[in-house]
């Protein structure tokens, strides 16, 4: 017997449709397979789809949350759980709250805040980690696939794999028209991604503090068959916990800021970026934005 399955699209970090960054979400996922999964991410053919499925111990979490590219299953996703999360409480009338989110990256805490006559998801990032810096002759590389000038990086900053949940290589140049002039070679992308075991780049500028956006990004990851992903929840976390630590962003205990993405796409979006502090500790990350509904999709199985 045949089945028809929804896959709802999402733009998440927008309130206009066919901005910020769609995702797709399929609720009632439970009986899927794993290949299922990944046939019908495919058929929505957006960058990520999520798909809920039941707790398996509801003492630890309140549901479950896989998420598919086209290509490949990944841990986590930023705009795909704003989205999940968004039209969850929309479609089942959940008021402000906390939800546990059990992930490939950990049970993530996803908050529902009421504001503006609206709902702001926030989505608690997993573990900060700084990773790698890219050695001499990979940055040289890198330079090549992203088709730079080598005066064109930030001069002051290394280029790293930092995660809060799915890596991604921090890769910060001088101004916004290198980041919005960049036209990079898939192939070579890939095979770096294969030498560093790191899928994403996040080519980003930071401004001063009398600009409204932080930062202005885009994230490239052809490797899991995205060539460019217009506005990264999973890139700008991490962004945020690599200017904390080499002095960008200088707080005792908290800082906010927003960042935009998805300029050179026609799909800007804004995420609002959340550090807190411990001690010693590196800063616990979390991203925060709206979203709006779509169209719905039907597949069948």
């Amino acid at each position: 017997m045949r089945k028809n399955i929804k896959v709802h699209l999402v733009d998440a970090f927008t309130k206009n449709i066919n901005e910020g960054n769609r995702a797709g979400v399929v609720f009632d996922a439970d009986e899927l397979t794993s290949e299922q999964m990944q046939n019908i991410a495919a058929f929505a053919n957006v960058s990520e789809t999520a798909f809920v499925l039941r707790s398996d111990d509801p003492k630890t979490h309140d549901l479950h949350v896989r998420y598919f590219t086209p290509k490949t299953e990944v841990p986590i996703c930023g705009h795909a759980t704003i989205a999940t999360h968004y039209l969850r409480a929309k479609k089942y009338n959940i008021g402000e709250g906390q939800v546990l989110s059990k992930t490939g990256a950990g049970i993530l805490p996803v908050d529902i805040v009421k504001e503006n006559n609206d709902i702001k998801i926030i989505m608690t990032q997993g573990k900060s980690v700084l990773g790698n810096v890219l050695t001499n002759l990979q940055r040289d590389f890198l330079k090549n696939s992203l088709q730079i000038l080598d005066d064109d990086f930030s001069s002051s900053l290394p280029i790293q794999i930092v995660s809060t949940g799915h890596s991604k290589v921090m890769v910060p140049v001088r101004n916004q028209s290198v980041v919005q002039g960049i036209s990079p070679d898939q192939d070579g992308l890939i095979k770096l991604s294969e030498e560093i075991d790191c899928n994403g780049y996040y080519v980003f500028s930071v401004e001063n503090d009398e600009h409204t956006y932080k930062t202005h990004g885009r994230m490239f990851a052809p490797a899991i068959g995205i060539f460019e992903d217009p506005v990264t929840g999973n890139a700008n976390g991490p962004a945020g916990l690599y200017m904390s630590h080499y002095g960008i962003l200088q707080f005792d205990k908290n800082y906010n800021y927003k960042a935009i993405q998805g300029e050179a796409m026609g799909k800007s979006g804004v995420i609002e970026v959340i550090l807190n502090k411990e001690k010693d500790a590196l800063p616990q990350v979390k991203v925060a934005g709206v979203a709006i509904e779509g169209d719905t999709l039907v597949y069948a199985l």
